[in-house]
């Protein structure tokens, strides 16, 4: 099958390597001028490496494993302690924190030369019998069997085949980054939860560190001139290391990311079109799960389009079987994952009461040897891999 993905991000690089490797002719088409290497580090459940070990990538070197998860009050008091060991032994695949600009390299790298096009920013398409056709903001002409809509949280593939905006902000933003490391946070990665807001730090390799501070914000607030300096005032108080990491910073360190989350659609495509990842369901960072529930979409996309009719049946009906088979698959779990992500942690109205410190302190009392089992838990629910 010829295909078409839109996006060279993670999720679009992703799926080119795994229908490259099952035989497909695959062209990714990306507006900006090379690949973007970007935006911090991310981190990677036993899901996401079980998928990425299955389309070959090899993480083995690259950014920091994790062997704990470690959840604290706003003031340092710890509340629970996940050994991730634990999962890593009962999944198969350990929990990673890797830079985002070092995993596009790896799976960029497993493609062959000439797969990915810059400068070709979707402007229109079509879909019909006779196949899907693509037009760049450049005037450039693509033509294929399917098109994979990859191309993010303002995807121009799904406004343009569901007739839908971009993905809607959730009134909460992240603050972040990935700088040489003031200390070392070892194999740990570290939650802080406050009544209004929420921090986090972790090591992801080679002496960086990842973290963010997320607070309220609305596209009406103006941006701030000096974020560094907000975001010691907003934490002031907080107890250690909060101090230590922004006393390390400058402003030019500082990425304001707002929170989206989209309606997951409960058909992912029309016509010879199909969306993944946050093209399909953006949703809030909180957990980690977007990147790890576009690895999903991959591994569950590649299946349905290995089980579709023999190749010489209409195309129409095999594209048609693939994004029912692919919908009905994945939507319940991406749904589940953005409603877990949206009200899993809370920066204002009645919810944050749950998060002040006497709450929060009450919560350590759980027992620590329940906080793995309730984790893999959550992230079975989550995934068809593990």
């Amino acid at each position: 099958m010829r295909v078409l993905v839109a996006g060279a991000g993670i999720s679009g690089l992703a799926v080119a390597r795994g229908l490259v490797a099952d035989g497909h002719e695959v062209v990714v088409l990306e507006g900006a001028d090379g690949l973007r290497l970007g935006g911090g580090a991310i981190t990677l459940w036993c899901n996401g490496t079980a998928i990425l070990g299955d389309l070959g990538v090899d993480l083995a070197g690259t950014g920091q494993r994790l062997s704990t998860l470690s959840l604290r009050t706003a003031r340092g008091r710890r509340i629970t302690e996940v050994d991730l060991e634990s999962l890593t032994a009962r999944f198969g695949s350990a929990p990673r924190v890797i830079p985002r600009g070092s995993l596009i390299k790896l799976l960029a790298a497993g493609l062959p030369d000439g797969s990915v096009r810059f400068g070709a920013r979707v402007r229109d398409l079509e879909t019909d019998r006779d196949g899907a056709r693509v037009r760049t903001a450049t005037g450039a002409e693509y033509e294929a069997d399917l098109l994979v809509g990859a191309d993010g949280v303002r995807s121009r593939v799904r406004a343009l085949a569901l007739g839908d905006g971009p993905a809607a902000t959730t009134g909460l933003a992240i603050w972040q980054g990935l700088t040489p490391a003031p200390f070392d946070p070892g194999p740990t990665t570290t939650l802080m939860i406050g009544r209004q807001a929420d921090a986090g730090f972790m090591s992801a390799g080679d002496g960086l560190m990842q973290w963010f501070f997320e607070l309220p914000w609305s596209p009406a607030d103006p941006p701030a001139r000096k974020p560094v300096e907000m975001l010691r005032r907003r934490f002031a108080g907080w107890g250690a290391p909060v101090a230590r990491v922004l006393d390390s910073l400058s402003d030019g360190d500082v990425e304001l990311f707002p929170h989206t989350r989209h309606r997951v659609p409960r058909r992912w495509g029309a016509g010879r079109c199909v969306l993944l990842g946050d093209a399909a369901h953006a949703m809030p960072p909180v957990g980690a799960h977007g990147t790890n529930q576009a690895l999903e979409d991959v591994a569950a996309l590649t299946a349905c389009l290995r089980a579709a009719p023999a190749p010489d049946a209409v195309m129409d009906t095999v594209v048609d079987t693939v994004v029912d088979a692919y919908s009905a698959r994945r939507r319940r779990r991406a749904a589940r994952a953005s409603a877990v992500a949206a009200n899993t942690l809370a920066a204002s109205g009645p919810r944050a009461l749950m998060q002040s410190e006497p709450v929060m302190r009450l919560m350590a009392a759980v027992p620590p040897r329940l906080a793995a089992p309730g984790f893999a838990g959550l992230l079975r629910a989550l995934s068809d891999r593990i």
